[in-house]
């Protein structure tokens, strides 16, 4: 009975039904990597310094140990006791005679002793250990995450995408990455991205990565029948969460558009525009990668208007403002509609990069 309800949990074909531990693998939230040289190199020291502790209590009460001839201990008997004792070997040719000695062996060493066993096979209970830390983080990711980004899809516009993010200066543990690759996966956890392994065509794979709580979807997989669908899944599931998709022909975009994208970009038209002026006016080009790239140069930001630009025109500021945000909309600079700017309104701007 037991186990059939452990084997039904684990098996559950709702993920987000399923209990922490048997999501581990599915949903990886990344950790700092310890090198394995210092791990061990700590859990020797742990060793040795058990072992320390058990031969400077068994010297100082020597006087109530006695070996099979009588002898009173020296410090090697003391360190030969010790090292027999926390091994579990017990020759029994050294044996505590005193009521003391005996308490300070039930008390102490003993103790000791499971914690110098706990050290040997620490590797095994690392692994387990790992698997409930992992369990955990999982348990507390599930119930802190919201405001996060969704990016479906780790492949070349996915990684771009990613990219432009971080260098905005978004903390990663507020970017999940859904794919159904192990090996990119494990690429986006080494960033220190959240992970989640399944289809994002399945609402519950979505539901698993926060979508309902999330600031937006990044919708940015290979295939454009794969992006309507994981569109519609993510508008049926999140009604009020910003999606964004990629599409590679732009046949397909109003398709996305349908399907709940709030913006569509058409990666194939992209890379032609810029492939085609390139060939007349490359510099252009080269300012437009810049604005592009975060990193570096230039980079286009939003900001909200200070209390002292309300009632100016953008042409005022000291900054080059490309449009305005108001109520929703996009107005572009230099149309009548933001001949003087608002209180609320959000500018867009050019912003440089320092280093």
């Amino acid at each position: 009975m037991r186990g059939s309800l452990r084997a039904r949990l684990s098996r559950s074909d709702v993920l987000t039904e399923r209990p922490d531990f048997a999501l581990v693998g599915i949903l990886r939230v990344p950790q700092l990597h310890r090198s394995p040289v210092r791990a061990i190199t700590r859990r020797i020291g742990y060793a040795l310094a058990a072992l320390a502790a058990v031969v400077l209590i068994v010297y100082l009460g020597r006087d109530g140990y006695r070996d099979v001839q009588e002898n009173p201990l020296s410090l090697l008997d003391c360190l030969y006791y010790a090292t027999v004792s926390l091994s579990t070997t017990g020759y029994g040719d050294i044996t505590p005679i005193t009521a003391q000695a005996r308490l300070v062996n039930i008390l102490v060493v003993t103790p000791l002793r499971i914690f110098f066993l706990i050290v040997l096979v620490g590797t095994t209970l690392a692994a387990l250990t790992e698997t409930s830390r992992q369990s955990y983080k999982i348990q507390r990711w599930r119930r802190r995450t919201h405001d996060h980004t969704v990016v479906v899809g780790y492949g070349t516009k996915g990684r771009a995408a990613v990219a432009a993010m971080l260098g905005d200066g978004v903390d990663p543990a507020n970017i999940v990455i859904v794919d159904t690759d192990p090996a990119v996966l494990d690429t986006a956890t080494g960033q220190g991205l959240v992970t989640v392994h399944g289809s994002a065509t399945q609402s519950d794979v979505l539901r698993l990565a926060g979508a309902r709580h999330a600031a937006s979807i990044v919708v940015a997989t290979s295939r454009d029948d794969t992006a309507v669908l994981v569109t519609l899944t993510a508008r049926e599931l999140a009604p009020d969460v910003k999606i964004v998709a990629s599409v590679r022909e732009a046949d397909n975009a109003h398709l996305l558009r349908r399907s709940g994208a709030d913006t569509v970009v058409v990666s194939s038209e992209t890379a032609g525009r810029l492939l085609g002026a390139s060939t007349t006016t490359p510099n252009v080009v080269d300012i437009i990668e810049d604005l592009l790239t975060p990193e570096t140069g230039f980079a286009i930001a939003e900001r909200a208007v200070e209390f002292g630009e309300v009632g100016e025109s953008p042409e005022q500021l000291p900054d080059i403002v490309l449009g305005v945000v108001r109520d929703g909309r996009l107005l572009r600079s230099g149309t009548p509609d933001v001949a003087a700017i608002e209180a609320g309104d959000i500018l867009l701007y050019i912003r440089q990069v320092t280093d």
